[in-house]
């Protein structure tokens, strides 16, 4: 198997997180990156830098005028008068009923839905640089690789069509997922981060050609808090084609495979020929944000039931935040879905 991976996707370094209304360092550091890339070649994979692909297949899944904004917003906004090192929202319009804004300020509360996802001068590059990590993983795959890893960092899942959030700027998963879709294919993404992956959700909600599976800690008690709740199935041609597994806070490897297990009845009923895995480590025992309990050796139960599904799959990296175990809990991950695939026949490297 092969990790995509830009090292331009370091240079973005969110200095602004809120926690219970205090400013504490941010979760999403550039070292996860470097962490990450060393458990993928423990693993024994090869790493790959990812081709330019344009702009055309982010443009498939977000807005013209968010993609704008991510890209010229930090200029726009350094110009203010005492403006911030990074673009930080403090105000959010109704947007049932509101105007879109000319304004710094008025963007930025349009376009980042919190305050876990400052834009600083790097970070269009990074996520641009992020997303191509996708694609490349996802154009291996349909030539004809059975599964690639693409190290993306920024992550992706929380990123709506016309805003970021929630540490992600560009829907990396929906981005593989559509180009996949683009390309004649059935898919499924089906994410394990321990956050909802609400913007993947809200990019297919109302399609029924892409299947969504999501399985997090309870939003009723953890991020995203508004989105993530088993009611939640889809609408109109979506109906039926979105669905949410939310488990308890604390919940340990059995309780996480048996959501896999209801998960995968639902991923073989859609007739799913192409799997988007969006990749969370975050629901590890010993993350920082600390919501379910995944020890190290049960991300490679995760990983070899998920590669005994035997389809062609881009593992796209989200969550997951430095913790000692974090590259470890990422290898036995890769290593048990190469375990996985190997049992349907699959040759993995």
């Amino acid at each position: 198997m092969e990790c995509v991976f830009d090292a331009r996707q370091i240079a973005h370094d969110p200095q602004t997180f809120l926690v219970a209304g205090r400013l504490r360092p941010s979760p999403e550091q550039p070292r996860r990156a470097e962490v990450l890339l060393n458990g993928a070649t423990a693993a024994g994979l090869e790493v790959i830098a990812p081709a330019d692909y344009g702009r055309g297949p982010i443009a498939a899944v977000h807005t013209a005028e968010y993609l704008e904004f991510l890209e010229t917003i930090h200029a726009r906004w350094s110009a203010l008068p005492d403006a911030n090192a990074e673009v930080v929202p403090n105000v959010h319009p109704d947007r049932r009923a509101a105007s879109y804004p000319s304004s710094p300020v008025g963007l930025a509360g349009w376009h980042l839905q919190d305050t876990a996802c400052p834009v600083g001068a790097a970070t269009w590059e990074s996520a641009y640089w992020s997303a191509q990590t996708a694609l490349t993983a996802t154009e291996l795959v349909m030539e004809g690789e059975r599964s690639v890893y693409a190290l993306c960092r920024p992550p992706g899942h929380h990123a709506l069509a016309d805003a970021a959030g929630g540490f992600c700027f560009l829907a990396n998963s929906a981005i593989a997922a559509q180009r996949l879709r683009d390309a004649g294919r059935r898919v499924t993404i089906l994410d394990v981060d321990v956050h909802h992956g609400n913007g993947t959700q809200s990019i297919f909600y109302d399609r029924g050609d892409v299947l969504t599976v999501s399985i997090h800690c309870d939003p009723s008690v953890f991020y995203p808090f508004f989105w993530g709740h088993a009611s939640e199935r889809g609408i109109g041609q979506g109906e039926g084609c979105n669905l949410n597994l939310p488990l308890a806070r604390g919940t340990s490897d059995d309780g996480f495979l048996e959501a896999l297990e209801a998960a995968f009845r639902r991923i073989r009923a859609f007739g799913t020929d192409a799997l988007v895995v969006a990749l969370g480590l975050d629901a590890y025992e010993g993350d920082p944000l600390a919501g379910l309990g995944v020890t190290t050796p049960g991300f490679a139960r995760i990983g070899e039931a998920i590669g005994k599904l035997g389809l062609p799959t881009v593992l796209v990296q989200e969550g997951g935040y430095l913790s000692e175990e974090l590259g470890q809990n990422l290898t036995s991950f890769l290593g048990g879905f190469g375990t996985g695939a190997a049992a349907t026949g699959r040759v993995e490297v």
